[in-house]
Formats: C-alpha cells, structure tokens, sequence
C-alpha cells in the first residue's frame, strides 16, 4: 500500500510539472502544446487506472497553489462533501488581488478568440462534472482548454485521496 501511494504521488507530482509547464507560456508552438498534451494524457492514463474513489469522509477539502502563474494565477480549490458524495466542487484560478478568473471578462474573450472556450465556460462545467460523476477520473476534458481540465482532475484526485482519508488540511502546491 505505501509503495502504491508513493507511485501515485510521484505521478501526481510529474503530472503538475508537466501541467504547469505547458501553461506557463502562451508563446508555446503548436508542437510543443501537442508534445505537452500528449505527456499528459498518457500521465492521467497511469491515474485513471489507479484512481478508484473510495469512500469519502464528510468535510470540506482545499487545495491551493503557493505561487502565481506567469499569467498571474493561482488555483484555489475546495471540495465538500456530505453523505459520502462530492456535494459541492468550487475549483477556480485567483489573481494577487483575489479576483476569479471565471469572473475576467477581458481573459475570458481572449481565450474563447482562441480556443473557443473560456474560464467562464469551462471552470463551471468542470465543477458541475466533479458533483455528478463523484470521480476525477470520469469528468471530460473540455475542448481548449484541455490543461486547465488536466489540472483540474489531478487536484481533484487530490482531494478525493484527502476525503478518503478525512485529512481536512489544505494541500499546498509548490507550482
């Protein structure tokens, strides 16, 4: 048991640097994001297979980043749970002043110019998917926005593992 946790540790640990790369420059060519997205993919493949949810002890769970992105965010997180299911899943990016990128009407045109999503879009529908699938491992990547949904399901497997264990300390991440 201690050898699987220690697997899916380091997993979860290659699986951020790899997330956290790949979104920190939005210089990146198109073979290097493809690059990026494949590393992850085969990343979240070794997860999945490991990530069963198990029972889950009510409480709330937060997960934060320490550092902002090169964009200016960080991820703050926090996960309820009641009668042993994700009741509430509330995933978002903040900024130095505690604005929400769900919330950045600039970001989200930006973006959906782009890639044709947004955080407006795509951080409520991740959130929605969380409370009713109950499993990281089930929720869809959503189209353009596919780091931020691979980050998305490794913190929540994060969280699912605290709930599991009815650690309520928040996890900090050194991004």
């Amino acid at each position: 048991m201690e050898i699987k946790k220690g697997f899916k540790l380091a997993s979860v640990i290659f699986t951020s640097a790899i997330v956290l790369a790949a979104c920190g420059d939005n210089t990146a060519t198109e073979d290097t994001a493809s690059s990026a997205v494949s590393s992850e993919v085969a990343s979240s493949e070794v997860l999945s297979s490991e990530a069963t949810v198990g029972e889950l002890q009510d409480g709330t769970y937060k997960l934060e980043e320490k550092n902002l992105d090169d964009n200016g965010w960080k991820v703050n997180f926090t996960m309820v749970v009641k009668d042993g299911k994700i009741a509430e899943s509330n995933y978002d990016y903040v900024d130095k002043d505690g604005n929400l990128k769900s919330e950045d009407e600039g970001y989200q045109e930006a973006m959906k110019e782009k890639t044709g999503t947004g955080p407006a879009e795509y951080i409520p529908e991740l959130n929605a998917e969380l409370v009713a699938k109950g499993d990281p491992a089930e929720v869809e990547v959503v189209t353009g926005a596919t780091h931020s949904a691979e980050a998305f399901k490794m913190y929540a497997q994060q969280l699912v593992d605290a709930a599991e264990e009815g650690n309520t300390e928040t996890i900090m991440v050194d991004n």
